[in-house]
């Protein structure tokens, strides 16, 4: 595919990780392990399947990072959804890195969909 800092998307995702973190560092203690670390951990695979699939030779490893990426973005809208629901952090925070998980979910898809 080529070079990673190329693509639009991968920007947004570097943004999205860094919201994701700050919205999450209040979390309750007990979530550490939990909840946080998960909406962490989904929104670093993003980033990072995007880079590797960038690094990738073929067209089918690019797409195949592309669906995992894509995967990750379902998986940060659900938890972020459980927490809001749970109470755990505050709407303000969360209202900040909705609007990027749609943002690069929506910029993820539109690729996907052009690679047929």
């Amino acid at each position: 595919m080529g070079d990673v800092r190329r693509l639009r998307v991968v920007a947004e995702a570097e943004d999205l990780i860094l919201e994701v973190y700050r919205s999450t560092q209040n979390f309750p203690a007990e979530e550490r392990y939990g909840l946080r670390a998960q909406l962490r951990s989904a929104a670093v695979s993003v980033g990072l399947n995007l880079a590797e699939g960038c690094g990738r030779m073929g067209d089918g490893d690019f797409r195949r990072s592309l669906s995992i990426a894509r995967g990750s973005v379902g998986e940060l809208e659900l938890g972020l959804r459980v927490a809001s629901r749970l109470g755990i952090t505050d709407e303000a925070a969360l209202e900040k890195v909705r609007p990027l998980v749609r943002r690069v979910g929506g910029m993820i898809t539109m690729l996907i969909r052009r690679m047929g």
